[in-house]
């Protein structure tokens, strides 16, 4: 039974790291089709949200057996708890990759984000891109250290998003409201892609040292 255990955590763990890389590729097309009107790369991002919407269901159901079958207890069933939480994280950063794709979509081929916000968005795109690269490393190899510096990558995600809030309400924004609410929901997908990350960041925290980050 222990044997059988390991084999089906081992799953979980590759289901996991597997959302994880495909939530990261759907990101960089979302951000592709966003800044450069890239319509393949948007539609790319849209088709493939169902693959990581299949690996979740895949980790939630063999998390589910595990817990049917083998009643794990303490140490075994915080690794099997984590493991959800963070499936449900990493599927909600598959969502909002799709959330960008699609704004980029119902624009094009017009430019979403106006030349004085690019620089904005795309520092954003590339925090995203190094915590969606980080939490995929912890996840391929758990460390507690390294997961706890998501926190601080997240500190400059917000300091971003508080700044794209400071062009779209100043007093030189001419771009009308329609894309100002439109850039404003981009801010806060990335900001949001973000959070989750830090989320499984903390789950993979837990998961180590038995201690819950505030």
């Amino acid at each position: 039974m222990r044997r059988e255990f390991q084999t089906d955590l081992l799953e979980v763990g590759r289901l996991l790291v597997s959302m994880a890389e495909a939530g990261r590729v759907a990101m960089r097309n979302a951000t592709t089709a966003l800044l450069d009107a890239d319509r393949a790369a948007g539609e790319s991002v849209v088709a493939r949200d169902a693959e990581i919407d299949a690996l979740y269901r895949q980790a939630e159901e063999k998390v589910h057996q595990v817990l049917a079958r083998q009643a794990p207890v303490a140490g075994d069933l915080r690794l099997v708890v984590t493991a959800l939480h963070v499936a449900g994280d990493l599927e909600r950063m598959g969502d909002l990759a799709e959330h960008v794709a699609r704004t980029a979509l119902r624009r094009h081929p017009a430019a979403v984000v106006p030349a004085e916000l690019r620089p904005v968005v795309t520092q954003m795109a590339e925090i995203a891109d190094r915590i969606a690269g980080k939490i995929t490393t912890v996840l391929s190899a758990p460390d507690a250290i390294r997961a706890a510096e998501l926190e601080r990558d997240d500190d400059a995600m917000d300091d971003l998003h508080r700044q794209l809030f400071r062009i779209l309400l100043g007093p030189d924004w001419s771009h009308g409201v329609e894309s100002a609410v439109d850039a404003a929901l981009l801010g806060r997908f990335y900001e949001r892609y973000a959070d989750h990350a830090v989320n499984a960041g903390k789950h993979i925290v837990y998961l180590v040292t038995g201690k819950q980050l505030t």
